[in-house]
């Protein structure tokens, strides 16, 4: 035998009996299941976002009747924070410290994610795909364990404002906003993108507190700005209040609506369609209520799994394509992780994303991610409220494009 021929069959019979590498397992995880947990607001002022929890388990039922991933069913432990900071806290440790979670993913809200922020980054916990555009979820340098996924708010205030600069540069603008991080996060955006002209345009601003039974003061007095332009800034229930109380009082600004309320099922419904028509907001997914989707393949295989699997979900709220279009990250990264189910590779791997078409979201955007960079989506199309859908104008933008 040649010294070549020998040296082959060494290294043959050595590959033959290597074991095989051994999986890496983090809290949570087995060879059959994969725990993760979520706090999502099933109850109280914000509930009505509680259909992304929802949609996201049932995302996983479907994905564990299908074998799960890469062998293992996701056990996925959702529970109710109320959209309270001190009840986040405390469900986010029962997660942490009795369930053992791998890591919490689309954790709801700003002020619920803010108040376990500092916790899941110091016990090195996955804070991953978090269902709110706080620009704070993107800092890899000092927050190394959480990442947003929607749209950063402040990109969202900056597409708002460069379209009011070409299309009404002569506009008088009126601000509400909730008094926390991510109502502040949406008029930094906007006064950003207006620059030297942001104290000449802005005429007045309101807050309100998420625990305020109404907004209709801050709307009264918004109108007697003499504003004909209204930056709403607020959460489903008081988004539905106001634009109700716009209509009412016969205030006929041009309505400029934050995404994270423009679900047709949840806020336009509520508020009435005839109220709430030529209200323009920003998409970055495929609405359902959109006849143009109809004979999409997308928009095919989510209505089928709601079919099936959700079939007492809402299929005119956009949430529900929201937590199906966030679920697939999910499973994504996951898969990406193969047999090292780690929190330091959940992590890795969800920095590690690239060109992936979540399903749902509109064509041309994809989710993009690495070491430096933690927001998943960043770009969005502004549409119009027409009394029966969503329609949308222009092409797809980020912060530093032009609306066209």
């Amino acid at each position: 035998m040649t010294r070549q021929l020998l040296l082959a069959a060494v290294a043959a019979s050595a590959i033959a009996t290597a074991p095989a590498m051994a999986a890496e397992y983090g809290p949570g995880v087995s060879d059959t299941e994969i725990k993760i947990g979520n706090t999502m607001p099933y109850s109280g002022p914000a509930s009505a976002y509680g259909a992304i929890g929802k949609a996201v388990g049932a995302c996983f039922d479907m994905v564990n009747a299908e074998g799960g991933i890469n062998g293992r069913k996701i056990n996925f432990i959702s529970l109710d924070d109320g959209y309270s900071p001190p009840k986040t806290v405390e469900q986010t440790r029962k997660l942490v410290e009795r369930e053992e979670v791998l890591g919490v993913v689309t954790g709801l809200g700003t002020p619920s994610n803010s108040a376990v922020h500092k916790y899941l980054n110091q016990k090195k916990v996955p804070q991953l795909f978090v269902a709110t555009g706080a620009t704070k979820w993107g800092q890899p340098d000092k927050f190394p364990w959480t990442m947003g996924w929607q749209p950063n708010y402040q990109t969202e205030g900056r597409i708002y404002g460069n379209y009011l600069l070409q299309t009404k540069p002569d506009a008088k603008i009126a601000i509400l906003y909730q008094n926390d991080d991510y109502g502040k996060d949406y008029v930094k955006g906007l006064k950003d993108s207006l620059g030297d002209k942001a104290e000449e345009m802005i005429v007045a601003e309101e807050t309100y507190e998420v625990t305020d039974p109404t907004i209709d003061s801050q709307i009264i007095n918004l109108q007697n700005s003499g504003a004909n332009v209204f930056y709403n800034v607020t959460t489903p229930k008081f988004a539905a209040q106001a634009i109700r109380k716009v209509a009412d009082l016969g205030w006929k600004p041009l309505h400029l609506l934050n995404s994270v309320s423009n679900s047709v099922g949840s806020v336009l419904n509520p508020a009435g369609f005839d109220k709430s028509e030529g209200v323009i907001s920003a998409l970055y997914q495929k609405d359902p209520t959109d006849p143009a989707w109809a004979g999409d393949d997308d928009y095919k295989a989510w209505d089928a799994w709601m079919d099936k699997y959700y079939s007492d979900g809402d299929k005119t709220d956009t949430f529900n394509a929201f937590g199906w279009a966030n679920c697939h990250t999910i499973v994504q990264t996951i898969k990406q992780m193969g047999d090292n189910l780690t929190r330091e590779n959940f992590v890795k791997q969800a920095a590690s994303l690239k060109d992936f078409q979540a399903p749902m979201l509109l064509p041309g955007i994809t989710i993009n991610t690495g070491p430096n960079d933690f927001f998943p989506i960043e770009q969005m199309q502004l549409v119009k409220f027409d009394g029966k859908e969503w329609v949308r104008f222009g092409e797809v933008l980020s912060a530093g494009k032009e609306t066209g």
